[in-house]
């Protein structure tokens, strides 16, 4: 088998931080994100490796979890520790034991939602919990950029002006192969293969696990419906109607969506500015790789063409988005805006008291008119409104008007 190159992620730099001022480091996120090579990259020099996806392993770990961690003591990896969550008592413990000694577990898990709940009771001010998800297009081009803030890829000053180039050439096979590292950096690699045998692995393992589901078949078959619908409002009876479920099972199952990494649900921005907003939110795939497998694409030139390359373009930004935060150790504050009359921005960014408006279009040559959306957020949130960005498919960032700049797919 073909190794290969490892890619740096810009999480590495918070995760070796967070190692360093506490007792342990959780990472969260999908399967195939790149978790254990990352961990083993930064620690496998310094930390024994256990994974629990080993059966005999997660015996121990579950019939007498004390004698695994005397069997392998800390500093240590435990690689999907998902599968058994009941080895986080034993591993605060220890930690209670050992307070003064900071990065003794280094922890990785597929299901965010169930580790997150049990880092949360068992691990509680012991423990920095982050997310990996699929690369970046920057990490893909091996520009991680760990310790440039993300405000400076979004507004790059003279310092940091280099970063802000295109990262974009192979623009469309980046978003049709998606960030998972295998399909992404394996050129020859049948992509379609990878994404099926992908969905249906997550199907028999982490869908099962969850408990959530009683159906695989149904499940699958709201996964191609839920992609059709990417980028849209989602209104859950609806979609449970077109399946023969309940409204309460649909949001069950975009929950376990969540819950493996594969979806982020963006909600709505709310003010008290007398405008009657939509509640409904919109849910993203998290990968386009994914998501253009779901959509039956079978070559990267159909990811520009017909009625889903709007929506699959404009989950490629809301993906880069989400890893610019969430790979840098925050809380990604993304919203979207829209009124019942019609106006509508694709992205708000929070930063404090300030709103940044980002707007995307499926355009090389952006117009003063792509950017009155933004203007008209600007004129209702008067200074609260920052400058704002429409990401496009231009070659280089230029200013649309005043206050609108053009900014090129892969900048961020």
């Amino acid at each position: 088998m073909k190794t290969i190159k490892y890619h740096e992620r810009t999480l590495s730099g918070v995760l070796k931080r967070a190692a360093s001022q506490f007792p342990a480091a959780v990472v969260t996120g999908p399967r195939q994100s790149g978790k254990t090579t990352l961990v083993r990259k930064l620690f496998g020099a310094t930390h024994k490796y256990v994974t629990l996806d080993d059966l005999i392993v997660r015996e121990q770990a579950a019939n007498d979890p004390r004698l695994l961690l005397e069997r392998y003591p800390p500093p240590i990896i435990l690689d999907e520790i998902q599968y058994v969550p009941e080895l986080l008592h034993y591993v605060k413990m220890d930690i209670d034991e050992h307070r003064d000694e900071s990065g003794r577990y280094i922890i990785t898990g597929s299901q965010h939602f169930p580790l997150m709940q049990g880092a949360t009771e068992s691990l509680a001010g012991r423990t920095a919990v982050l997310s990996l998800y699929s690369m970046s297009v920057r990490e893909s081009a091996e520009q991680p950029d760990m310790e440039t803030d993300w405000r400076d890829l979004l507004f790059p000053t003279k310092k940091s002006a280099k970063n802000a180039k295109r990262h974009s050439d192979g623009l469309l096979r980046s978003i049709f192969t998606g960030g998972f590292p295998e399909p992404a950096l394996s050129p020859d690699m049948d992509v379609r293969l990878w994404h099926s045998s992908y969905v249906q692995t997550y199907l028999e393992r982490d869908v099962r696990s969850l408990r959530a589901v009683a159906d695989l078949g149904d499940f699958q078959r709201f996964l191609f419906a839920l992609a059709h619908r990417a980028g849209s409002l989602i209104n859950y009876s609806d979609l449970a109607r077109d399946l023969g479920v309940t409204a309460k099972t649909v949001k069950a199952w975009v929950s376990v969506l969540e819950a493996g990494g594969q979806v982020f649900t963006l909600k709505p921005f709310f003010t008290n500015l007398g405008k009657r907003l939509i509640q409904r939110p919109k849910v993203y795939f998290l990968d386009t790789g994914v998501l253009s497998y779901l959509l039956d694409l079978t070559e990267a030139d159909q990811v520009t063409q017909g009625m889903h390359a709007g929506p699959l373009f404009e989950t490629a930004v809301l993906g880069q988005l989400v890893r610019m935060f969430a790979h840098r150790g925050q809380t990604p504050r993304l919203y979207f805006w829209r009124t019942a009359a019609g106006h509508e921005v694709d992205f708000i960014i929070e930063d404090g008291q300030k709103l940044i408006p980002i707007e995307v279009k499926l355009t090389a040559t952006p117009r003063a008119k792509h950017a009155k959306a933004i203007e008209s957020f600007q004129e209702l949130f008067g200074k609260r409104a920052g400058k704002g960005l429409l990401v496009c498919l231009c070659n280089e960032r230029h200013p649309l008007t005043r206050t609108v700049e053009a900014v090129p797919f892969g900048a961020f």
